[in-house]
């Protein structure tokens, strides 16, 4: 066992979690019943939504090797997969690229970079130019962020699954293998129809993780200056377990979402020196400047080498070109 142990705190939120997600989707049936249809739509959208998308954040502290020194039950914890749409050894093994920190931001090699390279300007259509154009505002990542992002993403993966790539088939095995329970519960036990749960579920929960990753990196010369430090609410902050302080994750992956915001006030100005003070006051910050405006090129403005020739599928989770 290492000298951390057991990390309490998450193993708490992540049965917080569960519990909050069974009682919602289990309620669905008497709330329809009690207070009608919308009533129990409306609990779907709020609280299993924001649920499920929490659940995402303690999968990405499982990535990072929490709550316990033990990889396989760390696994075991977040193996019901409640938002569906990503396999966890799949989201593993791209997150980890992405913390190569010298490729971040780069259309080829950072697996949730949003920029393309400027070589494939003259590729695209005029219609998926105002598509991109459009998911870099932030209401047009909540809104068509997620089909853009998960076609990007399933098209990728079947490129891999046909070239038998290591690892991925397995991954999508086990993927569906955890999706099953998760499938009967809400369908048989809930009595939830699959459809809905996708609408008012699936697309939200994805949402609500777009909204922290729509500011977290940008373009800079400088490996610092290419990620995010969002001073962000209690809400927030508990919803992303801290992640909003995106500088001191990247610089000390390793260390769990409690004790970011500590090391953040310790060294406020060495990491804000650091990213050469990308910083955000808050998400409504973001939304008021970037509601309707795009926060950053569709065009990544360093990198414009023609990498065309080269593997295309090195797995991004944003809209890169190889999702395209």
């Amino acid at each position: 066992m290492d000298k951390r142990g057991l990390e309490w705190q998450t193993l708490t939120l992540m049965v917080v979690c569960y519990a909050v997600w069974l009682i919602s989707t289990a309620s669905f049936e008497t709330v329809a019943v009690n207070f009608g249809y919308f009533s129990a739509v409306l609990m779907l959208f709020s609280i299993t939504a924001i649920a499920s998308a929490f659940h995402t954040s303690l999968q990405h502290e499982v990535v990072h090797g929490h709550p316990t020194p033990w990889p396989v039950v760390n696994e075991a914890l977040i193996f019901p997969s409640l938002i569906f749409v990503y396999p966890f050894r799949r989201y593993r093994e791209l997150h980890l690229k992405h913390h190569i920190d010298a490729n971040l931001t780069d259309p080829y090699e950072d697996p949730e970079s949003y920029y393309w390279p400027e070589c494939d300007k003259s590729r695209l259509s005029r219609f998926t130019h105002f598509l991109l154009g459009l998911n870099n505002t932030f209401i047009g990542r909540m809104t068509l962020g997620t089909p853009l992002g998960l076609f990007g993403f399933y098209r990728t993966e079947l490129i891999r699954l046909r070239r038998d790539e290591p690892g991925v088939r397995k991954a999508w095995i086990l993927h569906l293998v955890g999706s099953v329970p998760v499938y009967y519960w809400i369908t048989v036990v809930s009595g939830i129809p699959f459809w809905l749960y996708v609408l008012v579920v699936i697309y939200p929960g994805v949402s609500w993780i777009l909204v922290r990753s729509f500011a977290e990196h940008q373009a800079a010369v400088s490996i610092g200056g290419r990620t995010a430090i969002v001073e962000a609410n209690p809400f927030f902050g508990l919803l992303f377990l801290n992640n909003n302080l995106h500088m001191v994750h990247h610089a000390h992956p390793q260390a769990p979402w409690y004790d970011l915001p500590a090391m953040y006030q310790e060294r406020k100005q060495h990491y804000l020196a650091a990213n050469e003070s990308y910083l955000f006051t808050g998400y409504w910050n973001i939304v008021r400047q970037f509601a309707f405006r795009k926060k950053q090129p569709v065009f990544h403005p360093i990198y414009h080498l023609d990498k065309k020739d080269g593997d295309m599928t090195s797995g991004h989770t944003g809209m890169a070109p190889e999702n395209q």
